[in-house]
């Protein structure tokens, strides 16, 4: 059944080449059991997830449990075969739309899915913070890597994804700094006797659909084992200071150079400024002339840092 969407409508093209090319690999009749399948008019539907609404009055952390039940209904995908192709590279607007795909397929998902789903569904939050964190572990000679979506609101941290284990997806925004927040990950990948290796912090996202940028996955990378305790701990709130004073820039008053109705290029006009001070200094009565590096200099690199 999970190789039809759960609202019984076709997926795209490409989306089934990789279903049937998995069947056939995995199963000794493989392209008859895909026919079978394609052919079958009386398979049960199974229900569709529905895409959470919100009120304007809806608490964020209400929002938040919303989204992260949402993720669990699509269920984790342990077919083998991934039914989204995420690219990292992607700019945001080209991830919102795989998102957008995803909620109309509602077929399972996995870990960097559910990030891109968690940003799509919390770009309306406008006061919460997203930014993605992986972790590497280690288990029985064999490294493992997992994402969750961390978020902060009101000064308080979280995380929405999925997992296979419960303890390593949903954290409510309740821990008071970065660094509690990756502890308890921490803790909670020791009781699944992991080994937590290294911690990637991605900065913050977008909250622009149509955005251009590309997602900043990795801004600080921590090697637990080249760091101590403490200065782990140290690294994580460098970052969450990092993160906050990012922010404070990007909602800072606007630039003064929107006020000059005028500016069409302000490199041109920093080209030019030098000779409409020399025309200036030729209007002078005294006819007097003014020297070349006591206040010209000094004007236009106050010009270009304005720009």
């Amino acid at each position: 059944p999970f190789f039809v969407n759960r609202g019984g409508l076709p997926v795209d093209e490409p989306t089934w080449e990789r279903m049937w090319r998995h069947v056939g690999r995995i199963h000794p009749d493989g392209d008859r059991v895909a026919q079978r399948i394609r052919g079958a008019a009386d398979l049960p539907k199974i229900p569709i997830p529905s895409v959470p609404v919100f009120q304007p009055s809806t608490p964020i952390p209400e929002r938040l449990e919303a989204v992260q039940r949402y993720i669990r209904e699509l269920q984790y995908n342990h077919t083998g075969t991934q039914f989204f192709e995420i690219k990292k590279s992607r700019p945001l607007t080209g991830l919102m739309d795989l998102a957008k795909e995803m909620t109309k397929e509602a077929l399972p998902i996995k870990c960097l899915e559910a990030v891109i789903l968690g940003i799509y569904l919390t770009n309306n939050m406008t006061t919460l913070d997203r930014f993605p964190i992986s972790f590497k572990t280690h288990f029985s000679g064999n490294y493992f890597r997992h994402i969750v979506l961390g978020v902060n609101f009101g000064g308080r941290y979280g995380a929405l994804g999925i997992s296979r284990r419960e303890e390593l997806m949903y954290k409510a925004p309740v821990f008071r700094t970065l660094s509690e927040l990756i502890f308890d990950f921490e803790e909670a990948y020791r009781r699944c006797w992991h080994t937590l290796k290294k911690v990637k912090l991605g900065h913050c996202v977008s909250h622009d659909p149509h955005s251009v940028e590309q997602i900043e996955w990795k801004r600080s990378i921590l090697d637990l084992d080249k760091l101590t305790r403490e200065d782990f701990r140290k690294e994580l709130e460098r970052h969450a200071r990092d993160m906050r004073l990012k922010i404070g820039k990007g909602t800072g008053p606007p630039s003064p150079t929107k006020d000059r109705k005028k500016d069409v290029s302000s490199p041109q006009r920093g080209q030019a400024s030098p000779h409409r001070r020399n025309s200036r200094g030729d209007r002078r009565p005294s006819g007097e002339k003014k020297p070349a590096d006591s206040k010209a200099m000094p004007d236009l690199n106050g010009y270009q840092i304005r720009v």
